[in-house]
């Protein structure tokens, strides 16, 4: 293994880790609609974790769906 692909490694999971922190934020601010999250009512809180655990089941599918798919 040489220096080129131990740095084509590491800047992969950085960029990785960075592309997943998007999209979670964008999932985030999706399911509050916009707003901050100390202007939320109960049902608007109830609302956004059930988009975020409707987020979370798509990403279990779709990890499931490109092993079968493999």
């Amino acid at each position: 293994m040489n220096l080129n692909q131990i740095l084509n490694m590491i800047v992969r999971i950085f960029v990785r880790k960075g592309v997943n922190w998007g999209i979670n934020k964008g999932v985030d601010f999706a399911a509050r609609r916009g707003k901050p999250t100390a202007t939320l009512s109960k049902a608007d809180h109830q609302t956004a974790q059930h988009t975020r655990d409707m987020a979370k089941r798509a990403r279990k599918l779709a990890r499931i769906t490109g092993r079968i798919g493999r």
